[in-house]
C-alpha cells in the first residue's frame, strides 16, 4: 500500500468559529461534472469532527519542499494547540476553511456524501471554489520518506 503515490495536502476546516488543519495524504479527485473530491479522514481525530459538523473543507496543494509545512500539521490540536499561529493563511470565501496562502491552490469542498467503514472516513465533497496560487511541483508522500499523511 505504501508504494500507492499519495500528494500532501494540508485539510483546514471549521465548525463555528473555530480552525483547526491536518495533513492529507488519502486525497483524489473523483468526478469532472460535477467536480468531486475524495477526501478520507481518520474517524477519531477532532478534524474529522469538525468535517462532519460544518460539512465543509478546504484542500491546499503543498509544493516539493514544503515538508515542514506537512509536519506541522501532522500532530494533533489537542497537543500543539493552534496550527496556523506561525502559517499565513486566509479563510475560504466559499467554506470559511483556512486556506495556505504559500499553498501551490487549493480547492473548497461541500460534503455530498460520507461512507464511514474501517477507521476512515471517505468523504465526497463537490468542489465549489478553487484556485492556482503559482507554478510548481506537487509535495508526494513517498519523498518524505513516511509512511502516512493523515
Amino acid at each position: 500500500m505504501r508504494k500507492i503515490p499519495h500528494g500532501l495536502y494540508v485539510c483546514g476546516v471549521k465548525e463555528g468559529e473555530e480552525v483547526n488543519g491536518y495533513t492529507a495524504s488519502w486525497v483524489m479527485q473523483a468526478s469532472f461534472q460535477p467536480p468531486l473530491v475524495v477526501n478520507c479522514v481518520k474517524q477519531d481525530s477532532k478534524s474529522h469532527a469538525m468535517i462532519k459538523s460544518s460539512q465543509v473543507f478546504a484542500l491546499s496543494v503543498l509544493e516539493a519542499g514544503q515538508k515542514e509545512v506537512a509536519q506541522k500539521f501532522f500532530k494533533p490540536q489537542r497537543r500543539v494547540g493552534n496550527k496556523f499561529e506561525d502559517i499565513e493563511f486566509y479563510l475560504g470565501e466559499a467554506t470559511g476553511c483556512p486556506i495556505i496562502s504559500d499553498s501551490l491552490g487549493y480547492v473548497e469542498c461541500r460534503v455530498i456524501s460520507a461512507v464511514e467503514h474501517g477507521d476512515h472516513t471517505v468523504f465526497v465533497g463537490e468542489v465549489i471554489a478553487a484556485g492556482v496560487h503559482r507554478e510548481g511541483e506537487p509535495l508526494l508522500l513517498e519523498s518524505t520518506g513516511w509512511n502516512y499523511g493523515g
